[in-house]
């Protein structure tokens, strides 16, 4: 086995449908056959597993890294999406792939008009990109979740307080 590339040798691009048997084989490695049962993926049952915002990381003809947006309402207010999930090929962890998808796939949201970023996950992770908890009631999944893992970016000054409710996909 060859060691991992390094940061430069990493391209970024939009997922292809022909990206996805490589995006589910790295999703199974990252969290296992029980990732269904969390609550973000209730959102995005039924909905096509690409969006125009997907982005993989390609070293050399290999997908590395993959992460996820899809477009959501939260509650009555479009305009935002659900980040997640983000994976990286263990072998490629440490080498900030998962930082550069995350910065450029919310940079990309931001270009497309949305104005609000949403995912669940861990702060200490996502604050450096402007996630910070959502406050407890405020917005929630169709299932249950943590709500200090409720995190949203605004991606549009003062956006989060647009949205309460109930986050459903498009």
């Amino acid at each position: 086995m060859s060691a991992p590339l390094t940061v430069e040798a990493v391209t970024i691009r939009p997922v292809v449908p022909t990206d996805l048997p490589e995006i589910v084989a790295l999703q199974i490695r990252a969290f296992g056959p029980g990732r269904f049962a969390r609550s973000a993926y209730r959102v995005r049952e039924g909905v096509a597993p690409i969006s125009p915002l997907c982005l993989a990381a390609i070293a050399g003809k290999r997908l590395i890294a993959s992460i996820r947006f899809t477009e959501v309402t939260v509650g009555a207010t479009k305009s935002a999406v659900l980040l997640g999930p983000l994976a990286v090929d263990p072998r490629y962890s440490g080498f900030g792939h998962g930082r550069n998808l995350v910065a450029e796939g919310l940079a990309n949201a931001q270009e497309a008009g949305m104005r609000l970023s949403i995912l669940v996950g861990n702060q200490d992770y996502y604050d450096r990109f402007g996630f910070l908890r959502v406050p407890s009631g405020q917005v929630w999944l169709p299932g249950p979740a943590d709500p200090g893992r409720i995190l949203a970016a605004e991606l549009s000054a003062g956006a989060l307080e647009d949205y309460h409710g109930l986050i459903r996909a498009l």
